[in-house]
C-alpha cells in the first residue's frame, strides 16, 4: 500500500478535500472544495447528473491539464494549535461512468504521484513545526512498476506546513 495505515485512516475520516486544476488556457489555477472517495490507492471525485460534466475541474482535465493537487486537512484546535494534513500531487484521468459517493455518475480517478502528510496523530505544535512525511508513488503508467511501490522519507529541516 502506498499510504500508511494512519494516512488511510485519516483520509477515510475526512468528508471534504480541495482539488486544484489548471484552466484550459494554462494560465489560471482553480481550486474547489468537494467530497471525495479514497479506495486506498486512488482518489475519486465527481458526481451524478449532467451538470457535473460542465464543472470547471472536468473541463480543465478534458482540456489536457491532467496534473492536479488534492488537499485534505483539518484544524483540530486553535488553543493549542493542532492541524493535520495530507497533500497529494497526482494525475487525473478522463471522467468515467461508475457508482460513486453520490450514486451513479461521472467520476475522475486521481492517481497519486507524490504525497505529503503531517501530524496525523493530532499533536499540538511546539517549538518546531510538524515534520512532513513525503512519499513518491510510482505508477505502472510511468514505467515505475507497481503503484504500491513508494519511497518514504521525512523531508530535511522538517518544514511542515510551510515546506509542503
Amino acid at each position: 500500500m502506498s499510504f500508511t495505515e494512519d494516512e488511510v485512516a485519516y483520509l477515510r475520516s475526512q468528508p471534504l478535500a480541495r482539488v486544484a486544476t489548471l484552466c484550459a488556457d494554462g494560465e489560471q489555477p482553480d481550486v474547489v472544495p468537494l467530497a471525495f472517495e479514497f479506495d486506498g490507492t486512488y482518489f475519486w471525485v465527481g458526481g451524478s447528473g449532467e451538470s457535473v460534466t460542465h464543472t470547471r475541474k472536468f473541463r480543465n482535465i478534458r482540456a489536457g491539464n491532467r496534473n492536479v493537487a488534492l488537499l485534505v486537512d483539518d484544524l483540530v484546535s486553535l488553543q493549542p494549535f493542532v492541524a493535520r494534513c495530507v497533500r497529494v500531487y497526482g494525475v487525473a484521468d478522463e471522467p468515467v461512468e461508475r457508482v460513486g459517493l453520490v450514486g451513479p455518475g461521472l467520476y475522475t480517478r486521481i492517481t497519486p504521484t507524490v504525497s505529503w502528510s503531517w501530524n496525523l496523530a493530532g499533536e499540538p505544535a511546539g517549538d518546531t513545526w510538524y515534520p512532513a512525511r513525503r512519499t513518491v508513488h510510482r505508477s505502472a503508467k510511468a514505467g515505475g512498476g507497481d503503484p504500491a511501490d513508494v519511497e518514504h522519507g521525512v523531508e530535511p529541516g522538517a518544514p511542515g506546513v510551510d515546506g509542503l
